[in-house]
């Protein structure tokens, strides 16, 4: 895996770990970017990680270029593989799928569609050999998901699926985007799974809502208290597939407050994911479900 540094005008430097998106990429750049934060160069001003890749912003009056480059290369040479390790959290996010909410917006958009004669959930069940809409909602909700980066828009988490390579679920994006999606919609696009965080724009197949807000500036839920933006790099995600009733009841605790989201903390260790995935998933679940 070969970093590729690229200056972006007099102040920023992107750096691409790896071309494709992959737990490994994301870790090592995980662990480069909490590296730096903690060392506090003097002139870097911001540190932004992404899937396989991030950006630093410098103050270039303060430090140079080359010498920003030379501590990034440092820290990369310093990161073993048995370092990529983080503390964490596991996260239930609740998931109303196939709700007529998102329905009722993706049957307005079919001409923008692959398949303009079956739904979303349809058609991704049917390009990822699933039997049916039920089998692709087990195999969405079944194994848990990495927040990989968030933002595009404020507080929108891209997730990646914490299985084998070739058990991914991919579905490619709307042949055009959409100029509406429901605010909490739960998307897919290519490899990744998101939340739409606001209402608007989008491209992502649209598989159901989740009624958790994920970005509120007011901040009145419990656990929207320390940051109007939910999701970090790095939390793990388990969606719960629920029905109406239980979709509208959580919809009236947000209206009054009252609700909040399973949050557990948890120490994800790649070495240990990469020797046995669904070992260390079921062992990650049970432990989130015995606290």
């Amino acid at each position: 895996m070969t970093f590729r540094y690229t200056f972006g005008g007099d102040e920023f430097i992107f750096v691409e770990i790896s071309e494709e998106m992959s737990l490994e990429a994301f870790f090592k750049g995980a662990s480069v970017t909490r590296e730096l934060k903690d060392c506090k160069v003097p002139g870097i001003t911001e540190i932004c990680p992404a899937n396989a890749s991030y950006q630093v912003r410098y103050n270039p009056d303060l430090i140079a270029p080359n010498a920003v480059v030379q501590v990034l290369k440092e820290l990369e040479d310093s990161i073993s593989e048995a370092s990529l390790k983080i503390e964490t959290r596991v996260i239930e996010v609740p998931v109303f799928y196939n709700d007529p909410w998102t329905h009722e917006t993706l049957m307005r958009f079919r001409e923008r569609h692959q398949d303009p004669t079956s739904t979303d959930l349809e058609y991704a069940a049917r390009i990822n050999g699933k039997s049916d809409v039920a089998d692709f909602i087990a195999a969405h909700s079944d194994s848990p998901w990495f927040v990989s980066m968030v933002g595009f828009v404020a507080g929108l988490p891209f997730m990646f699926q914490m299985v084998e390579r070739h058990r991914q679920l991919e579905v490619p994006k709307y042949l055009s985007p959409r100029t509406d999606t429901p605010k909490l919609t739960v998307g897919h696009g290519g490899c990744f799974t998101a939340i739409y965080s606001v209402r608007g724009a989008g491209g992502y197949q649209m598989f159901g809502l989740t009624p958790a807000p994920i970005f509120d500036p007011s901040q009145r839920l419990d656990y929207l208290k320390d940051f109007m933006v939910f999701f970090r790099p790095g939390d793990i995600v388990k969606f719960k597939p629920i029905d109406r009733e239980a979709y509208d009841r959580a919809v009236s605790e947000v209206e009054d407050g009252s609700f909040s989201l399973r949050i557990r903390p948890a120490t994800f260790v790649l070495e240990d994911f990469l020797r046995d995935p669904d070992g260390y998933n079921r062992s990650l679940v049970e432990d989130f479900y015995a606290n």
